[in-house]
């Protein structure tokens, strides 16, 4: 059987040139016949790619024989398919979308922890514990005490930090944060938010919920549930193994057994979570966009017009 390596990676690092990068690193990706999405924006990189393992290893090289690049680092995943239907290369503002001007990560964020040293410091009274991922990853998983946004997206953090009463300060002094996310790419923003906003000790998990998962031993965890992954495998818990949620494809939240098991789950169409809020029209063209992805799998075709779960990653 063959095998496909998965490839997520990410790096803050100043790219003026990036919309010339796109044509030839997509280019690379064809010609190796990898297959995700890239982002590129004069920040950096944000990135997910699939394909044979020699072709993965080829554009990561690609990638690294640029100076400013060579220390990229990634994670790998192992699969039986593809995750990927095309390969993408985006142009965008930002790599991760805080939208707030000026925030640089490479300059500003803040401390790493290693998963090894994570118990301790999120233990400890004084530390506010910030869960910095978007509600529906939350409600799957989190770590013991965190606190929790409940925000829809990324972009709503900056919002509730100027209104959290677990942020405000104490005999004048702003506590000492720490936040988290799945692989680490929102908290090098999120942390040189707070830094920004005069916040002086701010840490961040070194590698994400995936590292801590990968890393620290189960009986020594603090970690509750699953972590949501954004890919085929939906979720994972301790040593990566993967989850039993489904993933709705409609509106891309995850799925526990009630969810699957309740009359308004229809594949490929609608959730419980979803199906109030889409028009019949809506859900007519989501039963054909299902019932075409039914017949290309039977005929063992991929179906290109299939939804790619975005590198938010990490």
């Amino acid at each position: 059987m063959t095998e496909f390596l998965t490839a997520a990676f990410y790096k803050f690092v100043e790219l003026p040139d990036f919309e010339a990068l796109k044509a030839p690193l997509l280019a690379c990706c064809e010609e190796n016949e990898v297959k995700g999405i890239i982002l590129l924006a004069t920040e950096g990189i944000n990135s997910t790619i699939a394909g044979p393992a020699e072709g993965v290893r080829a554009v990561l090289a690609y990638l690294r024989r640029d100076p400013r690049l060579a220390d990229l680092q990634h994670k790998e995943a192992w699969s039986s398919k593809s995750p990927f239907y095309r390969m993408k290369v985006r142009l965008k503002r930002e790599i991760v979308t805080l939208g707030v001007p000026g925030i640089s990560p490479t300059l500003m964020a803040g401390t790493y922890v290693k998963p090894e040293d994570w118990n301790a410091l999120i233990s400890d009274p004084g530390v506010v514990v910030i869960d910095t991922r978007n509600d529906y990853e939350v409600g799957i998983g989190t770590f013991v005490g965190a606190v929790n946004p409940d925000i829809k997206s990324f972009a709503k953090l900056p919002d509730w930090v100027q209104q959290a009463p677990a942020l405000n300060p104490v005999s004048g002094k702003k506590p000492k944060v720490a936040m988290f996310c799945t692989g680490g790419i929102r908290c090098e923003k999120s942390t040189a938010y707070l830094r920004a906003q005069g916040f002086d000790e701010v840490y961040h998990l070194e590698g994400g919920i995936l590292k801590y998962l990968e890393t620290v031993p189960e009986t020594q965890s603090l970690w509750q549930g699953q972590c949501f992954v954004f890919d085929e495998r939906v979720s994972v818990g301790h040593g990566l193994i993967p989850g039993q949620h489904g993933l709705c494809r409609a509106c891309r939240q995850p799925l526990d057994d009630a969810n699957l098991a309740s009359p308004l789950f229809e594949a490929g169409v609608s959730c419980p979570k979803c199906h109030a809020t889409t028009r019949e029209t809506q859900k007519n063209s989501a039963r054909e966009r299902q019932r075409q992805w039914e017949l290309a799998k039977a005929r063992d075709q991929d179906h290109i017009g299939a939804r790619l779960p975005l590198p938010k990653s990490s």
